[in-house]
């Protein structure tokens, strides 16, 4: 009997909607096409239930991006994940489940769809995570769900804000919302892309397993949130610089706790929130466009540097820690070539797909009314990224160590077919993208210094980085370490939060006691005193049932 491969067969499908949702992108985008197809699903006299979906360039174009990184994963996974236990399977169907949530969500204009989607990404991340049934992987997908599950408020209060506007369809009404309801909606996103104070979830998530780290981090779970801003963007609701400093202060925490961590796939997971800084900051200025294009460019190069050090893992029995895995381009050619492409093209190396969006947004970012601070700070975070880059190409490629790498070996197998074609995508991507979407229409003019300015920094950024290898031998106290490697305490800053508000209730129950009582203490007092008695009469034999059965059949004839 024939025994059909999953994964194999899921790859092709994904791989071949990929390419005709990026040729159809191409063809909307130069007809200026948008087609809103609608589903009734119940009319009952004047409600007409629809189900929406919303196809423009936009749309197509990151589906065929998410279907394209996720033909990678899935093409990685085989060998990877051992592809004939039955668990493997299973994690198959989590992925495809996950895709099709994201799909769900990026595809359409109401908010009630965006919602399962958007909770579909939240619920299944958390199964995802957990997959090792570890109790530290247990811990990671708790904080994952819950943190998410925070920002579905945002959405739930969005959504029964939008009835008085008589339909869930923001794209009608998108000029009409007022601040408070995009305010929530920010809220929601903010959780959803680990920005300020919501960043911690993002490390944590890393114990789940590298491909689904890989297709997490660059396309799906983490740039839901920004996707979905640039979809309800009004310029006169996002004109706000306090929503920017929270995204520039995520650059800044993140390259800086990036810089003092030794877990590869750590340091990789804080560059990924360092960059959903800089595309939530761009979007904040007004950039839209650019903020989309660098949505698209990172998740190439992100998704191929998650594959690598994935390949690093595997070869090296799970080792994670960088300071030993020196040397190990001896080994694996081939991984690290591609690894120190994605490396560079994560630090703006030009000609590569991330410099085109990078150095787009610093260029644009001057001609705005902010301060020199802000501007400072852009730069500055450019540099660090530059600082921990080189770091992780130090540690993993020039310093030598007495590990055992004699036993690798690099054959050929599905993982390296994906992390080529990947390589080939985060070269080439970015300059595509950009003659696609016409950015390179505008002509900008500046003086010489400006234009050096960040090169300048990407080179402070390397020296800095050059010299921190000095810092291995623990120059610092080893709490300044603690410190950065938990992302500056701050999800213990939460109990402190907890405390306050319980010792409150506790000092006004006198005054509060009546609303306790009718409300959510009372409710879950007598809920449990109703499954007690329900289960106590399930006890019984099986002729209380019957009594009780005729008695009900009485009563309703």
């Amino acid at each position: 009997m024939l025994k059909l491969n999953f994964y194999l067969f899921w790859f092709y499908l994904m791989f071949i909607i990929s390419i005709i949702m990026f040729i159809l992108s191409i063809y909307f985008s130069l007809q200026s096409m948008v087609i809103f197809l609608e589903w009734g699903l119940i009319y009952l006299n004047s409600v007409d239930l629809c189900y929406v979906i919303v196809l423009d360039w936009l749309c197509l174009m990151f589906v065929s991006l998410v279907m394209m990184i996720s033909s990678m994963v899935i093409l990685y996974s085989i060998n990877y994940m051992s592809m004939n236990s039955y668990s493997s399977l299973r994690f198959l169907f989590l992925v495809i489940l996950f895709i099709f949530s994201m799909i769900l969500m990026i595809m359409s204009p109401n908010l009630l769809s965006i919602m399962l989607g958007w909770d579909g990404l939240g619920l299944v991340s958390y199964c995802l995570v957990i997959y090792y049934m570890s109790y530290k992987s247990y811990l990671a997908g708790l904080i994952t769900c819950l943190t998410n599950r925070l920002g579905d408020i945002g959405l739930m209060i969005s959504i029964s804000w939008m009835v008085s506007f008589g339909s869930w369809h923001f794209i009608f009404y998108n000029h009409l919302f007022d601040n408070i309801l995009v305010y929530f909606l920010v809220f929601s996103c903010f959780t959803k892309s680990a920005q300020i104070p919501f960043s911690c979830w993002l490390p944590a998530a890393m114990a789940a397993p590298t491909p689904v780290s890989s297709l997490v981090h660059s396309s799906t779970l983490v740039t839901a949130g920004v996707y979905l801003l640039i979809r309800f963007y009004n310029q006169m609701n996002f004109n706000n610089f306090v929503f920017l400093y929270f995204s520039i202060f995520t650059m800044i925490l993140s390259s800086l706790c990036a810089n003092f961590e030794f877990d590869l796939k750590k340091i990789i997971a804080l560059s990924t929130l360092s960059q959903l800084g800089l595309m939530m900051s761009s979007l904040f200025l007004g950039l839209v466009d650019l903020s989309f294009f660098h949505l698209l460019t990172h998740a190439m190069f992100k998704s191929l540097l998650f594959l690598c050090s994935g390949i690093y893992i595997y070869y090296m029995s799970d080792n994670q820690d960088i300071r030993f895995m020196g040397s190990v381009s001896k080994m694996l050619p081939f991984t690290s070539c591609c690894f120190n492409i994605s490396n560079m093209s994560l630090c703006g190396v030009p000609f590569l797909s991330g410099f085109y969006s990078k150095d787009l947004i610093l260029e644009y970012s001057v001609f705005f009314n902010i301060s020199y601070i802000i501007y400072f700070l852009f730069y500055f975070s450019l540099g660090l990224t530059c600082c921990y880059s080189i770091r992780l190409f130090y540690y993993s490629m020039i310093y030598s160590n007495k590990f055992i790498l004699s036993l690798m070996s690099e054959d050929f197998s599905f993982m390296k077919l994906s992390i080529f074609m990947l390589t080939i995508f985060s070269v080439v991507s970015g300059s595509v993208i950009m003659w696609i979407i016409n950015l390179d229409m505008v002509f900008i003019m500046f003086p010489i210094y400006l234009s050096v300015q960040s090169f300048f920094f990407i080179f402070m950024g390397v020296w800095f980085g050059v010299e921190s290898f000095n810092f291995r031998d623990y120059l610092f106290n080893l709490s300044f370490y603690f410190f950065n490697s938990n992302m500056w305490f701050m999800f213990g800053y939460s109990n402190y939060l907890y405390n306050y508000y319980y010792t409150f209730s506790i000092r006004n129950s006198v005054l509060i006691n009546w609303g306790e009582f009718y409300g959510g203490s009372g409710l879950s007092f007598y809920l449990l005193k109703f499954s007690n008695l329900f289960q106590f009469y399930s006890m019984n034999s099986i002729k209380f049932f019957l009594v009780s059965f005729f008695i009900w059949f009485l009563i309703m004839i």
